[in-house]
């Protein structure tokens, strides 16, 4: 592995803004409104370097499939997990577009059978931010060929050279 180039990426990072230019609180004075703090995608030069893929063990994300995910066919994805592991690797016009609550087409490798990857794109899988910040991963075909179930675990992981999702069923319950 010492041989490969570092992956590159740009760090996503929110901006706040808590105190208003002489404008807004101007404006804020004629139109009797309390100032809100408003926030802005951003990106900054991390002063560490990407994570590293591990080829032997390259899921980055790990979870098991809840009640709610295996009924509706989507996979929650922390906040953390997805700035961190997905949306470095992204272009900031489409990492905002996500954040403004737009759904972003993804492609999907399901290589739980390594010698017979399935690819899942277009409209069918889709990448959503959900209210309380965390992200949805819409890929009911997926649930449905994998027959995921509570408790399966699986493992994501981005792959920047493809642009695409990675997947992998790591265990499943028997029911």
């Amino acid at each position: 592995m010492s041989h490969q180039k570092p992956l590159l990426s740009t760090k996503k990072t929110f901006f706040y803004n808590f105190f208003p230019s002489k404008e807004e609180e101007e404006a804020c004075k004629v139109n009797n409104t309390p100032w809100v703090v408003t926030r802005e995608l951003i990106e900054i030069r991390d002063i560490y370097p990407a994570p590293k893929i591990d080829l032997e063990n390259s899921w980055q994300i790990k979870k098991k499939i809840t009640n709610d995910e295996a009924v509706v066919g989507k996979l929650v994805i922390p906040f953390y997990e997805t700035f961190e592991y997905i949306l470095r690797y992204w272009t900031l016009d489409v990492a905002k577009s996500l954040e403004n609550g737009y759904g972003v087409a993804v492609d999907v490798w399901d290589v739980t059978e390594e010698k017979v990857p399935k690819k899942y794109e277009g409209g069918s899988v889709c990448l959503r931010k959900l209210y309380n910040d965390d992200f949805s991963l819409l890929c009911v075909k997926l649930f449905k060929d994998r027959e995921l179930g509570i408790g399966d675990e699986i493992g994501l992981f981005w792959d920047p050279r493809s642009s695409s999702l990675m997947f992998k069923l790591l265990s499943k319950v028997r029911a």
